[in-house]
């Protein structure tokens, strides 16, 4: 019994370690200027797949956890792109960056918030 039982855990074993996780992070340029921007950002990558995700203002930078078996970085990067702020690899959509507060068009430089 103890022979079988000893089988069975090096089996699990085995087969955990074979696993290749597709758990993935990244970090990413995204040009933003306030909390604002922040929770627009946030928000926008927040899509199937995405586990988490935070922008820092001071890097200009997003930080995402992601399963890449089910969205890609691109994906991400143009859902953040469509909401009008442009990443490393991604052209913001122009009108919804024209459609952003003042204070969140980052292109001009202008932080009136």
């Amino acid at each position: 019994m103890k022979l079988f039982i000893t089988i069975i855990i090096n089996l699990l074993f085995s087969v955990t370690s074979m696993a290749q996780s597709t758990i993935v992070t990244a970090t990413v340029s995204v040009k933003g200027n306030c909390e604002d921007c922040k929770a627009r950002i946030e928000n926008a990558a927040d899509i199937k797949g995405v586990k988490n995700c935070v922008w820092d203002q001071t890097k200009q930078a997003v930080t995402v956890t992601y399963d890449s078996k089910k969205v890609t970085l691109e994906q991400i990067e143009k859902s953040i792109a469509k909401s009008g702020h442009k990443t490393a690899n991604q052209k913001q959509d122009s009108a919804a960056y024209n459609a952003l507060p003042e204070c969140c068009k980052y292109e001009s430089n202008k932080h009136t918030k």
